[in-house]
């Protein structure tokens, strides 16, 4: 299949959009990536937007495994499958394949640190010969430590706790990297039922 047809094409069709966080959400058939010590979290509420089955895939030496405590707060432990490559090679191609196959509409790569310019672009190409395949848009997230840095991602978000907020369930959510908006910061907390929101106070800074 020719790459540039594929990119072509997309750039003619209007993408889905996957809500995650309040207002905000992220385009499908394209690589995203969160970052920050809340970035699980913040994975699974893109995926409280999605229907189907999760594929988790994470690198199965690593001692920083998810809690599944906190993920039973967010979605169904049902919809996520985990895969754990023992090979770092394998981690990339696992969600390259993943994505080509448009078999689930989410799969999250959580990396031990961003991957270079050349695999994030071939995961934004797997994503839209999945979204061609099937008719459904798969949407690639990558989780990675710190301030994240993955080069040629769609948008780049990070979360963190709020520790010293007196009210249980806060957290800061920051824009880092857009390419049809500007970078933002925001506070966010639960709302009434359970999904995230921006809080309202007077620091919250509306999206663009």
């Amino acid at each position: 299949m020719d790459p540039a047809r594929i990119t072509r094409h997309s750039h003619r069709q209007p993408r889905p959009m996957v809500p995650f966080c309040g207002p905000f959400a992220l385009t499908a058939g394209r690589a995203h990536e969160f970052c920050g010590a809340a970035r699980r979290r913040l994975a699974l509420w893109l995926a409280r937007g999605t229907t189907g089955p999760v594929l988790w895939i994470r690198p199965a030496w690593h001692p920083d495994r998810p809690h599944m405590a906190g993920m039973v707060e967010e979605i169904a432990p049902g919809r996520l499958v985990f895969v754990e490559p023992t090979r770092a090679s394998d981690l990339l191609w696992s969600m390259e394949e993943a994505l080509r196959s448009g078999a689930v509409p989410l799969v999250v790569g959580d990396l031990p640190e961003p991957p270079a310019l050349t695999p994030v672009r071939r995961l934004h190409l797997a994503a839209e010969a999945g979204a061609e395949a099937t008719g459904r848009a798969p949407l690639a997230l990558l989780l990675t430590p710190g301030d994240g840095g993955a080069p040629g991602v769609e948008t780049r978000w990070r979360l963190d706790p709020t520790h010293k907020s007196p009210a249980p369930g806060a957290w800061h959510l920051h824009r880092i990297r857009a390419r049809e908006a500007p970078p933002g910061d925001w506070p966010i907390r639960r709302g009434p039922r359970g999904a995230p929101e921006i809080a309202a106070t007077p620091a919250a800074r509306e999206p663009a």
